[in-house]
């Protein structure tokens, strides 16, 4: 039987390494800090922005697709008349071809032996000499119509299966964020700022500028949505183009092609109604004056007024 004192060593040992492991067991699942948590949350933020500007782009890129694939359709049955009238010319001149007793080569022509190619070739080009035109007309109205369709369809295919792709990234990152904001929520409060509509007084603004400016004061405190223009939600380029429909101006709900969209102008320069573009033209706020802006931040955030230092600018754009 061991020693009373070893028996002793032997269990402070254990005592000590079991310590040591909960200890460690603690540290690996100690709960993150706030700053860590707010860094994961933003970092989510942008790229779930960037999903969602992505898939508003594709959604345009469609919409183009679509029109350009309605105007192909409207344009074949005049293709098909255009067609048939080439076709009948071409049948026409090989039968008075062959009623002007043509015969040798008109055998030649709808031989199939390979001996007879050069024959052939040499009186199609008789034909094609005479009748030059109709031959081009005919060369001219048989072009590949129903490549120019399956490409199309080709391309439409690959857009929607990306857009299904751009939904289906978009659906994992709105699950992490899910995660991140129930975390905070637990450990320091709502994550959202409270859904509460504007209250103060609008500043007096003339002309198309002044009533986008409006609209924007007036949709703070609605909710962030993705791919959403309003009226209950908004994403960030989606908010800018129902601002300035309100005005009657048309822009595209993608904030990089809104920058495209936009003249160029300087900070110094800035006017209410303009556009400024943040994170490489990957979010787009409204100036209302006075350094301030109106933006649909992110998800989980609702339209607020905000100074326009929250983030570095990278363009500013007036609406031309």
């Amino acid at each position: 039987m061991p020693h009373p004192r070893t028996r002793l060593r032997a269990l402070a040992v254990a005592l000590t390494a079991f310590a040591i492991t909960l200890s460690g067991a603690n540290a690996v699942h100690a709960a993150p800090s706030a700053s860590e948590i707010k860094k994961k949350i933003k970092t989510a933020e942008e790229k779930l922005e960037d999903v969602t500007e992505s898939y508003n782009k594709m959604r345009l890129d469609l919409k183009e697709t679509k029109a350009e694939t309605k105007k192909l359709e409207q344009s074949l049955k005049p293709t098909e008349i255009a067609l048939a009238a080439a076709t009948a010319k071409v049948k026409t001149i090989a039968t008075t071809t062959y009623m002007q007793g043509r015969t040798g080569g008109m055998t030649v022509l709808v031989s199939g032996e390979q001996s007879n190619l050069l024959e052939r070739m040499t009186f199609l080009e008789q034909i094609a000499q005479e009748n030059q035109q109709d031959i081009d007309a005919y060369t001219q109205t048989t072009q590949t119509y129903a490549e120019r369709k399956a490409a199309l369809k080709t391309t439409q295919a690959k857009q929607t299966a990306q857009v299904k792709e751009l939904a289906n990234r978009k659906k994992g990152i709105e699950k992490d964020l899910d995660k991140l904001y129930d975390m905070r929520e637990a450990a320091y409060g709502s994550p959202t700022e409270p859904g509460k509509s504007y209250s103060g007084s609008i500043p007096s603004i003339p002309g198309s500028a002044g009533k986008a400016v409006t609209y924007a004061f007036n949709a703070i405190g609605k909710p962030y949505g993705f791919g959403d223009a309003g009226p209950s939600s908004y994403d960030c380029s989606g908010l800018t183009s129902a601002a300035w429909a309100a005005a009657g101006k048309s822009l595209p709900h993608n904030a990089a092609a809104q920058y495209s969209a936009t003249a160029r102008i300087s900070k110094s320069d800035l006017k209410p109604g303009d556009l400024i573009f943040y994170r490489s033209n990957a979010h787009v706020a409204i100036y209302i004056g006075g350094g301030q802006i109106i933006d649909a931040p992110s998800a989980g955030r609702n339209v607020l007024k905000r100074s326009m230092g929250i983030m570095t600018p990278n363009g500013y754009g007036r609406i031309r």
